[in-house]
């Protein structure tokens, strides 16, 4: 959940799960996707330890129109081991698309280390 506006300072609250836990966070960022992704890096962090840095954002129109559909590709560093991952997704939602996106290269890099089950946004256990 995301909240940004005029005067107001964007928020996001991310909740992930794995089979086994289940991890939330509310942060504050310098836009709703800034806000998100340093809520999912607190969960991440919460679940099995892991930090990232984030190297590389971007974005590009798929479609056109009002309802244009966005192509997210992330690029993260895993600050333990130096070794990067890519997530990317596409959404006509910028914020939902860019978050699918950090988890799906927060994902291969967990997969890569302790070969555990994928996290995912929002999985009622």
């Amino acid at each position: 959940q995301v909240f940004c506006g005029v005067d107001l300072i964007p928020t996001a609250t991310v909740v992930l799960a794995s089979e086994n836990a289940r991890a939330s966070a509310t942060k504050t960022g310098t836009g709703p996707v800034d806000a998100a992704y340093r809520a999912v890096d607190e969960c991440v962090a919460d679940l099995n330890g892991a930090q990232f840095t984030l190297l590389e954002y971007s974005v590009n129109a798929v479609t056109g129109g009002i309802d244009a559909m966005a192509e997210i590709v992330v690029r993260i560093r895993d600050k333990k081991t130096g070794a990067t991952y890519v997530g990317n997704s596409a959404s006509t939602d910028v914020v939902v698309s860019s978050v699918r996106a950090y988890v799906n290269a927060v994902n291969r890099a967990v997969q890569a280390m302790e070969e555990s089950p994928p996290l995912h946004p929002q999985l009622n256990n």
